[in-house]
């Protein structure tokens, strides 16, 4: 007898906020998911009026509608991997972790964006309080940037023993695995560091692209690592092969003026054929 055998694209959910310049937010997650040969869906936190200069505008999208959103993607397509942005507010916070915890999401990578390029904070003290008690411990990862991260642990990090002290307090704090992003520090190498509970920590270094159009790199990192999770690639080595290609996205990038601020990188300078998955 002939059975059929059924496949499913490798799907990844994106819960952030909208970026109606493309470059960031859902539109750069969106854009990255395909890329990588994988199925994007959304959940929007938040809609943002901004272009490559700036945010002019942000209306929050109500708790009970990004409840909704994020209920029928999972109970009809479901998702192998799941991506966090933007959460505004507690109230947000609270929906997306009680989410996780309803349908048993895993491969969850959280980006905490909680701090603007200008260095104010995005979020409330309460946001980030709940942040870390609801998602730290439902995310398989956390990635944030040396500014985003010292607000999370109360002080400054300025330089590799100051991320490492970090990662570790984070990972006290609940976090699993913590990805910790240092691309602030000077110097002509950039530096980022990866340490997973009960793992030696790994660090990874490459040379700094000279590139004016970085707006949306945290967006696609964090969004190549939950592709290469759904494809199927360990940890490290999601980390890994996201990093390698949000580098070839920035070199691909760098020479191209879109608008009259900071650009976007190119996602699509080597698109994957769309990837299918063996239903067990």
């Amino acid at each position: 007898m002939n059975i059929q055998r059924i496949h499913h694209y490798p799907r990844v959910l994106s819960i952030a906020g909208s970026d109606s310049g493309g470059g960031a937010g859902i539109q750069a997650d969106l854009k990255t998911f395909s890329a990588l040969g994988c199925f994007g869906m959304t959940a929007i936190t938040a809609l943002t009026a901004q272009n490559t200069c700036g945010v002019r505008a942000i209306h929050a999208v109500p708790p009970e509608m990004l409840r909704d959103q994020i209920d029928a993607v999972l109970e009809d397509i479901g998702t192998d991997a799941v991506k966090i942005g933007m959460l505004h507010s507690a109230e947000i916070v609270r929906t997306v972790a009680q989410a996780i915890e309803r349908h048993q999401l895993c491969n969850v990578v959280f980006d905490p964006v909680m701090v603007a390029t200008s260095g104010a904070k995005l979020i409330t003290d309460e946001a980030i309080n709940v942040l870390v008690s609801e998602l730290f411990p439902r995310a398989a990862l956390i990635t944030p940037n040396l500014d985003e991260a010292a607000l999370l642990v109360g002080q400054p990090l300025t330089s590799p023993h100051d991320m490492a002290q970090a990662a570790q307090t984070l990972l006290a704090k609940g976090a699993h695995a913590v990805l910790i992003k240092g691309g602030h520090l000077a110097g002509a190498l950039v530096l980022d560091l990866l340490l997973i509970e009960g793992a030696e920590p790994l660090w990874m270094e490459a040379p700094r692209i000279a590139s004016a159009n970085t707006h949306g790199t945290g967006c696609t990192l964090s969004s190549a690592i939950a592709a290469h999770l759904a494809l199927g690639l360990s940890l490290p080595e999601a980390v890994q092969q996201a990093r390698q290609f949000v580098r070839q996205a920035l070199q691909a990038g760098a020479s191209v003026k879109t608008g009259q601020g900071s650009g976007p990188l190119n996602h699509g300078f080597a698109p994957m054929v769309m990837q299918k998955k063996l239903i067990s």
